[in-house]
C-alpha cells in the first residue's frame, strides 16, 4: 500500500513538474534573454541562457529618451492602482447591496446585470466610447479610459463578492443596527474587514487585467506617447522602424512589466486561493 502511494506521489510530482516547466518557460526565456546582447538574441534565438549576462539592456531602457520606461512605468502604476481601487469598491459594494439590501426590483436588476455575462460586443463599443470622450476632450489620455473604468460593471466580481458575503451571518448586521450603525456603516465596519480573501482575489485579478491591458490604452494614447503604459510602449517598440534592433529593450521592458504582477500575486497568494475557493463553492 505504501509502495503504491509512493509511486502515485512520484507520478503526480513528475506531471506537475512537467506542466510547471511548460507554463513557466516563456517567463524564464524572457527574463534570461533580457540579459543578452542584440547579436546573441538574433543569432542564437534557440539558446535560453546568455553566455555573458549584462545589465546594459536595463540601463539603456531606463535612460532612453525614445523608450522612456520611467514615464511608462509611472503611467501603468497610477492607471492600474486607480482601476483596482474602483473595481474593488464597486464590486464589493454591489455584492453587499445585492446580498443585504432590500429594494424594489432587486432581482430584476441583478438579472439584467447577470445577462451581460452572456453578451459579448467585442470591440464594437470602442468607437462610441471614444466618440463620447472626444466630446468632453478626454480622448487623448489615460484619464479618459479611467473614466470609462469607473462606470464599468464587472458582474463576475460582483458574483464573487456576493457569494462570499452570503456566508457571513446576518446576526452581525442585526447587532450592528442595534448599536446604531447605518446600512453603509455596516459595510465598512463589519462586512469589508471580513471579506479580505475575496477582496484580495478581485484585487489581484483587476491588477493583472489593468496592468497587462493593451487594446484600450493603445487607442487612447496613440497620439500622445507620453501617456503610454509600459505594455503599450513595449509593443510600440516592436513596430517601430528599428524594431529588429530593439528586441533587447523589448525583453527588458517585458521583464520589468512582469515584476509587479508577480509581487502582487506573491503578497496576496494566500487570500487569492481561499477567495477563489469560497467564491466558487459557497453561496
Amino acid at each position: 500500500m505504501k509502495k503504491q502511494t509512493l509511486v502515485g506521489n512520484i507520478i503526480t510530482y513528475i506531471i506537475v513538474g512537467f506542466v510547471a516547466v511548460i507554463a513557466l518557460f516563456p517567463i524564464i526565456y524572457t527574463v534570461a534573454s533580457s540579459f543578452k546582447t542584440n547579436a546573441e538574441i538574433l543569432a542564437f534565438p534557440e539558446r535560453i541562457f546568455p553566455r555573458n549576462p549584462s545589465f546594459e539592456n536595463y540601463i539603456t531602457a531606463w535612460n532612453s529618451e525614445d523608450f522612456n520606461i520611467k514615464q511608462m512605468f509611472w503611467n501603468s502604476t497610477y492607471y492600474t492602482v486607480i482601476c483596482v481601487f474602483v473595481t474593488l469598491l464597486s464590486s464589493t459594494m454591489a455584492g453587499y447591496v445585492f446580498t443585504r439590501g432590500e429594494f424594489p426590483g432587486k432581482k430584476l436588476i441583478f438579472a439584467v446585470f447577470s445577462a451581460t455575462m452572456f453578451i459579448s460586443l467585442g470591440t464594437i463599443t470602442v468607437y462610441p466610447l471614444f466618440d463620447i470622450l472626444t466630446a468632453i476632450n478626454l480622448n487623448r489620455s489615460l484619464w479618459g479610459l479611467i473614466l470609462v473604468k469607473i462606470f464599468s460593471i464587472s458582474i463576475v466580481n460582483i458574483y464573487l463578492s456576493r457569494s462570499f458575503i452570503k456566508t457571513i451571518p446576518t446576526a452581525l448586521d442585526e447587532a450592528a443596527i442595534i448599536d446604531g450603525c447605518s446600512f453603509i456603516s455596516i459595510f465598512f465596519r463589519i462586512i469589508l474587514p471580513m471579506i479580505k480573501p475575496i477582496t484580495a482575489t478581485i484585487g489581484i485579478l483587476a491588477f493583472q487585467s489593468s496592468w497587462n491591458e493593451y487594446l484600450m490604452p493603445s487607442i487612447f494614447t496613440t497620439s500622445v506617447p507620453s501617456q503610454r503604459t509600459l505594455i503599450v510602449g513595449v509593443v510600440a517598440l516592436k513596430n517601430s522602424g528599428d524594431g529588429a534592433a530593439s528586441w533587447n529593450l523589448m525583453l527588458a521592458g517585458s521583464t520589468v512589466a512582469l515584476i509587479p504582477v508577480l509581487i502582487a500575486y506573491a503578497i496576496g497568494n494566500k487570500y487569492f486561493v481561499s477567495g477563489m475557493t469560497a467564491g466558487a463553492v459557497k453561496g
